[in-house]
C-alpha cells in the first residue's frame, strides 16, 4: 500500500529512544519535517531535561514543551474522579487519561503550524494508539496519521540504537529498565520484566513512587480532603491549585504506602496484560469522594451513578474521552456534583486508609430522621403497608404455587417419607 503525502507532522515526543529515533525516520520514509510536541503532565524533571535540544539534535525543525499539569488535573482527573470510573473493579486509569490531554495538544499544534499529520510512538499491540487516534479523529479527521511501530522494521532496543547511531541521534546511554514504565501526576505504572508472569511476586525495589506499606511509619498520620461541588480544593486546611492538590497528596499518599495495585487487566485489543500501579493520591482522592457523595447522594441518583461508572471507565480505557457518550455522561454528573460539599478526614497507617469523620452542609444524613424513637419523621406503622406493597409480587406469585392445594418451591421437605418401619 503506497504511503500518504506528508509535508510536515507533528509527533508527540518524549525525549526517550523510540520517539528520538522517529524523528529521522519520518524524514526519511515520509520526507516530512517534524515538529516535537512534549507535554508536561507530572512525569519526572528529568525526563523533561534537555528535551528541546536532542529534538533538535535528532532533526526536529522545531520543539514544543507545554505544562498541562493545571489543566490534567482539573479538566481531565477531576471529571474522572467525579464520575467514580474504576476499570475493572482496581484501575484509576492513570496512563489512560493522559492520552486524550497530549492527542488534543498535538492536533492544536498541528493546526496552528499548518501540519497535515500527527505521529505517536505507540506499539500495534497496545491500548495507547486506539486512545491517541481515537482524539485525532473526534478532533481533526483530516489530519494523516503516522504509527512507526506498525510500518517499520526496528524490532529491538538494539535495532533502535543502531538506527540512532546511523543518523547521529543523541541517545542517553542509561541501563535499560526491565520494565515498561509510565509516569505523570496520576501514577506510576509497571509492566513486562518478571511481571509477565502473573504467578510472580513484584519486585520491591520495583516500586519508585510508594513505600512499602510495611515499611511505613509506625504512628498514623491524619489527612483532611475539602470539597467543593465534587472538585478537592484543600488539603490540611490549605488551599491549592488543582495540579497541586493531587501533587501534595501524592506525597502523603506515598510515605504511608498508600495506592499500589497489581492488577491483570483486559486490554482494549483482546489480550490480558498484568500491571503494577501506583496512585496514592488518586486513591485518596476516590475515598474521600466517595465518603462525601455517601452523604450527599440519595440511593436512586448514587446507584445509578456507581452502574455509570463501569461504563465511563470502560471510555475512558477504550480512548473514547472526546465520544458523545462520555460528555452527555458528564453532563449528568457535574449536575449530581451540585451539593456534594465538606470534608473528609483520614488515618493513614500502613498502606490503609481508615475513615475517621466526614461532613457536608448538604448532608442528607440526619440524626432525628434516623432515630427509631421520632414518631414524627417516621411512623413504625407505616411499614406494614410499605412492605405489602413491596413485597406483593413476591406474595403473589406463592399464591399462585400454593393454590389448589400446591405447595410453594421453598416449602420444606417431608424428611418422614425416608424414615424406615
Amino acid at each position: 500500500m503506497s504511503k500518504p503525502e506528508v509535508k510536515k507532522a507533528v509527533l508527540a515526543y518524549s525525549g526517550g529512544l523510540d520517539t528520538s529515533v522517529i524523528v529521522p525516520w519520518l524524514r526519511e520514509n515520509y520526507g516530512c519535517e517534524v515538529i516535537c510536541f512534549c507535554a508536561n503532565i507530572g512525569q519526572e524533571a528529568d525526563e523533561l531535561e534537555g528535551l528541546v535540544e536532542k529534538g533538535l539534535a535528532s532533526g526536529a525543525s522545531k520543539v514544543v514543551v507545554k505544562d498541562l499539569r493545571e489543566e490534567f488535573a482539573a479538566d481531565f482527573l477531576f471529571p474522572m474522579l467525579q464520575s467514580g470510573a474504576v476499570y475493572e473493579k482496581r484501575y484509576l486509569l492513570g496512563t489512560s487519561i493522559a492520552r486524550p490531554l497530549i492527542a488534543k495538544w498535538q492536533v492544536a499544534i498541528a493546526e496552528e503550524e499548518g501540519a497535515d499529520a500527527v505521529s505517536h510512538g505507540a506499539t500495534g499491540k497496545g491500548n495507547d494508539q486506539v486512545r491517541f487516534e481515537l482524539t485525532y479523529k473526534a478532533l481533526n479527521p483530516t489530519l494523516t496519521v503516522v504509527a512507526p511501530w506498525r510500518e517499520w522494521e526496528i524490532r529491538s532496543r538494539e535495532d533502535a540504537l543502531a538506527y540512532a547511531r546511523k543518523f547521529n541521534v543523541p541517545v542517553t546511554h542509561t541501563e535499560k529498565s526491565i520494565y515498561s514504565r509510565d509516569a505523570n501526576l496520576w501514577h506510576l505504572s509497571h509492566e513486562g520484566g518478571i511481571l509477565e508472569n502473573p504467578a510472580n511476586e513484584p519486585e520491591k525495589i520495583m516500586y519508585q513512587m510508594t513505600i512499602d506499606p510495611m515499611d511505613a511509619p509506625d504512628e498514623p498520620e491524619m489527612v483532611e480532603i475539602q470539597f467543593e461541588e465534587g472538585v478537592p480544593k484543600m488539603v490540611n486546611g490549605v488551599a491549592l491549585s488543582p495540579a497541586s492538590v493531587v501533587a501534595e497528596l501524592n506525597m502523603i499518599g506515598a510515605r504511608n504506602g498508600i495506592g499500589r495495585i497489581d492488577l491483570v487487566e483486559n486490554r482494549l485489543v483482546g489480550m490480558k496484560s498484568r500491571g503494577v500501579y501506583e496512585t496514592p493520591g488518586g486513591t485518596l482522592l476516590y475515598a474521600a469522594h466517595r465518603e462525601l457523595e455517601s452523604l450527599c447522594l440519595d440511593r436512586d441518583t448514587l446507584h445509578f451513578k456507581e452502574q455509570l461508572g463501569v461504563r465511563y471507565a470502560e471510555l475512558v480505557y477504550f480512548g473514547k474521552w472526546y465520544h458523545t457518550l462520555r460528555e452527555a455522561m458528564q453532563a449528568f454528573i457535574t449536575e449530581t456534583q451540585s451539593t456534594v460539599s465538606g470534608w473528609v478526614r483520614f488515618k493513614l497507617y500502613k498502606g490503609n486508609v481508615i475513615v475517621m469523620g466526614r461532613y457536608s452542609p448538604n448532608s442528607l444524613y440526619r440524626e432525628d430522621f434516623a432515630t427509631f424513637g421520632q414518631e414524627d419523621v417516621y411512623d413504625q406503622s407505616d411499614a406494614v403497608g410499605f412492605i405489602n406493597l413491596f413485597g406483593l409480587q413476591m406474595k403473589v406469585k406463592a399464591m399462585m404455587e400454593v393454590s389448589g392445594g400446591g405447595r410453594t418451591k421453598y416449602a420444606a421437605p417431608d424428611y418422614n417419607v425416608f424414615k424406615r418401619d
